[in-house]
């Protein structure tokens, strides 16, 4: 069936595809808080670099959180603001919380797919030209996420090992923000 297609002056955006956005929002807002709690138990376990490098991280997402919202509003849809419940405080290991972020963009890179795949099929153009900084974002957030846990088993987590993937997340941290 042939989606009826709602373009007027107060709207732009079609209802599935604000449906998605929505669900793209919540994504957003659940992986900062996810994010931040995973900053303060790094912070409580002494992996400061691990923890700026998460506080960091929880900051950019709310960002990609508020970039869809406007996005939709924008657009004359209606950003709805998600209810954040059920974020984990505690952690197993400092590569646990490596572990579930790379598995967790993994998802999201699924979810901003499907989003550009639906955008692409009801010829929202606009939303896919939107999403393809989405897109790009991802690639360099898994690739990020890869590196950070390869440091472990490069480094080894026995004597010291924790304290030097600690200060090599440090610098894996500065080199993401000076775009290296």
């Amino acid at each position: 069936m042939k989606q009826k297609e709602i373009v007027t002056l107060q709207r732009s955006l079609l209802p599935d595809t604000e449906v998605l956005l929505n669900k793209q929002i919540e994504m957003e807002g659940k992986s900062s808080a996810y994010y931040l709690s995973m900053a303060s138990w790094c912070h409580m376990m002494g992996y400061a670099n691990a923890a700026k490098y998460l506080y960091t991280h929880a900051d950019e997402e709310r960002m990609h959180m508020m970039k869809i919202f406007q996005y939709v509003n924008e657009a004359g849809g209606h950003a709805i603001q998600p209810e954040i419940t059920g974020v984990r405080h505690n952690f197993n290991s400092l590569r646990e919380v490596f572990e579930l972020i790379l598995e967790h963009e993994i998802k999201v890179t699924k979810s901003i797919n499907n989003i550009v795949d639906h955008a692409f099929g009801v010829k929202d153009f606009a939303t896919f030209s939107f999403m393809q900084w989405y897109v790009t974002e991802q690639r360099e957030e898994e690739t990020m996420s890869r590196r950070a846990l390869e440091l472990f088993d490069i480094i080894g987590e026995e004597g010291i090992g924790l304290w030097t993937i600690d200060q090599e997340l440090g610098k894996l941290h500065a080199a993401a923000d000076s775009g290296e």
